[in-house]
């Protein structure tokens, strides 16, 4: 399609757009090095138990949980810019103060605690600024363009950021692997900082009002519209089955049917092939058949291989090459609708919601999504201890599809995006 090709080259051409593309690729690659360099320290420099391994796991979700509203409240009447800004130098120092702790030997479960929850708040606190910024740098009509880049950014970051973490770990060692990630830091600070746009004031709060009123509006507002209730609803359910399946997977496919870890790794791997290639058709896609279908189709595309792998008859005694095959097509498959239904999903809000309320709707979906991500771990373990691994994966495959159905019977389902406004 012309159009989108045109659009495309736009987005690229949007100096601004490169800037916070090019901030987002380098901190995306970074965390997930950063991810690797962190866990190699708690099993192998701390030697922690499973406990302590479960508590730094839980602290870079509790920020979200406590402070999310309140942060995308902050968001709708702080400068998004300067707040990137912001926690980009602040990543910075955290992982400078996690350099010297280690070179001096300082470094425990306690301070390691404290400088994840510190990183899990400036995360937070990046995310609830991003998504309601980029309506600001692009063209609405361009969101999905713009999506579907850091989309395939964040997929490569994902599948190659570990890689070379774990790389750099035995080429120079944790210490200098943190002095790398406050580096890369700098320069995302330094490009997010040359984001030229103008941020309006927000008008001051009327007397007698507080932040609780503002978030209580975010919440009204996401779930009484007509289109972006069905959607936040359909991505709760999504996180749901989402949580189940990322729970009960590894247990399953290593010990259930005893496939090795390299085989494991290629699986997952599969799966950011195929997220990035669900990013790159997602504009045409959704110009093609409207965001509502387009979403429908991606949520479909995540349900059905869940469904056949809930039934494929593998065991321990299938072999190596079945097993891998049959997770790999999955991983591919269920990628591929999530990097087609992400782009179509979060442009569709951001174009909808007026500049004022974008941060306190994103940060209501988001907690949301955490808080059912958080008890839907709890419930597959439940149902693996009742039922056993597949038909856990199977349930969690007929939670996709009603995420899917919810979509397709509502007034969503008809939704397009925007072509004309600016």
């Amino acid at each position: 399609m012309r159009d989108g090709a045109g659009r495309d080259g736009e987005i690229l051409r949007l100096r601004p757009f490169a800037y916070f593309w090019g901030a987002s690729t380098l901190r995306a690659v970074g965390g997930s090095m950063a991810t690797v360099a962190i866990q190699v320290i708690i099993v192998t420099v701390l030697a922690a138990t499973p406990a302590q391994i479960s508590i730094l796991s839980a602290l870079s979700v509790v920020p979200y949980l406590f402070l999310g509203l309140i942060v995308g409240a902050l968001m709708d009447r702080w400068r998004r810019q300067r707040t990137l800004v912001l926690t980009s130098i602040g990543r910075v120092l955290a992982f400078v103060v996690l350099a010297i702790l280690l070179v001096t030997g300082i470094l425990d479960f306690w301070t390691l605690a404290v400088v994840t929850l510190a990183l899990g708040v400036l995360t937070l606190f990046a995310d609830s600024a991003a998504q309601p910024l980029l309506p600001r740098i692009v063209p609405r009509r361009s969101l999905v363009q713009a999506n579907a880049r850091l989309g395939q950014s964040e997929t490569v970051a994902g599948t190659a950021g570990p890689a070379l973490g774990g790389l750099l770990l035995n080429l120079v060692g944790p210490s200098i692997l943190f002095v790398i990630e406050a580096v890369i830091n700098a320069i995302a600070a330094i490009l997010q900082s040359r984001i030229a746009i103008t941020e309006p004031r927000s008008a001051p709060r009327p007397p007698g009002r507080h932040v609780g009123h503002d978030i209580v509006e975010g919440m009204r507002y996401t779930y009484r519209h007509r289109t972006l209730r069905p959607l936040a609803i359909s991505i709760h359910v999504w996180f749901l089955a989402n949580s189940i399946v990322t729970t009960v997977l590894a247990v399953y496919v290593l010990r259930e049917l005893g496939l090795p870890s390299w085989a494991f790794g290629l699986a997952l791997a599969a799966g950011g092939i195929g997220g990035f290639a669900g990013a790159l058709i997602a504009p045409r896609v959704g110009a093609r058949l409207g965001a509502g279908r387009a979403i429908f189709l991606g949520r479909t595309l995540v349900a059905i291989p869940w469904l056949v792998l809930a039934l494929a008859p593998l065991t321990a005694a299938s072999g190596t090459a079945p097993v891998l095959v049959v997770v790999g097509l999955v991983q591919l498959l269920s990628g591929l609708g999530m990097g087609l239904e992400d782009a179509n999903d979060i442009s569709y809000r951001q174009a909808v919601a007026p500049d004022s309320i974008q941060g306190r709707m994103n940060s209501t979906i988001r907690t949301m999504n955490r808080v059912v991500f958080f008890f839907g771990a709890l419930f597959a373990g439940v149902l693996m201890t009742w039922l056993g691994f597949q038909p856990t994966i199977g349930v969690a495959a007929g939670i996709f599809a009603v995420a899917a159905l919810v979509v397709v019977i509502s007034p969503l389902r008809d939704a397009r995006h925007p072509e004309g406004s600016p």
